[in-house]
């Protein structure tokens, strides 16, 4: 595996070495030292799977909160997507950046986002699935969110979304006061 880093300060995209042969292909996609040795999360106590069935679909931007905030390891297994960390952490030297990777279930990258950046994505195409590997268990108590579209962050998404939740529309704008 390869380690890219990005413009948000630990946030990675994970790219795997591919084997292949006639009988198809092979990749490692998480070895928990590897990891580690990189000082990024190594234990995923829950997985997720995103099913999305139609281009435009928009999900995010979610975190989960002090004092159980959670790490990403967010990888396209059909489809393609435009994923997006945000750094919510104060202290972090980029604070309020973002950055991008467009997941591709042909290419088996992944996306490594850290304890508390904000992740959210944005389907290329229909039918894409998303699995993910959390360092936390989820707490619906500690759940939060801050709009796709706020200008305080000013994300170039590739297009206008068609498809949005109800409590993605109504999430608010960002306020330092309300965050982690």
């Amino acid at each position: 595996m390869r380690f890219a880093p990005t413009a948000v300060a630990g946030a990675f995209v994970v790219e795997v070495e591919v084997r292949a042969d006639d009988r198809g292909m092979f990749a490692r996609t998480f070895c928990a030292e590897s990891f580690a040795a990189h000082g990024l999360a190594s234990v995923y106590p829950q997985c997720n799977l995103s099913q999305n069935h139609r281009r435009g679909t928009l999900r995010g931007m979610h975190y989960q909160a002090d004092p159980k905030p959670e790490a990403k390891l967010v990888r396209a297994v059909r489809g393609r997507v435009f994923d997006v960390a945000l750094d919510l952490r104060r202290e972090s030297p980029t604070y309020l950046k973002w950055a991008s990777v467009e997941l591709d279930a042909t290419i088996h990258n992944a996306f490594y986002i850290p304890a508390g950046c904000a992740h959210g994505f944005l389907t290329l195409e229909d039918d894409c699935e998303l699995f993910y590997q959390m360092s936390a268990i989820y707490l619906p108590e500690l759940a939060r969110g801050v709009r796709w579209d706020d200008p305080a962050f000013s994300i170039a998404w590739p297009f206008t979304p068609s498809v949005i939740s109800e409590r993605d529309v109504a999430l608010e704008s960002y306020s330092q006061e309300k965050s982690l």
